[in-house]
């Protein structure tokens, strides 16, 4: 007998001020990396999708974005953060 699934596991890359979409108002927004991974015997043993999302903390809201956005938003969000510090 085998026992075997898929667990997701979700890393929170940045958080950014956004215009939300479906409410029309400035809020915050995470964007996650989240990465699926095949399962045997509750053992994580390789990747079988990665999606990346961002989620607008006020409504709840959530949309895919590619990698090169999710990469591009969290770089921009870094370099606020670094420029507020100095």
């Amino acid at each position: 007998m085998f026992i075997w699934g898929w667990r997701t596991a979700s890393t929170m890359l940045a958080t950014v001020m956004f215009m939300c979409q479906k409410l029309g108002q400035p809020a915050a927004h995470h964007v996650y990396k989240r990465v699926t991974k095949f399962t045997l015997f509750f053992i994580p043993l390789f990747p079988i999708n990665t999606k990346y999302v961002v989620e607008c903390t006020l409504c709840g809201e959530s949309r895919q974005v590619s990698k090169e956005d999710a990469t591009q938003i969290a770089a921009g969000a870094d370099q606020a953060t670094q420029q507020h510090q100095h």
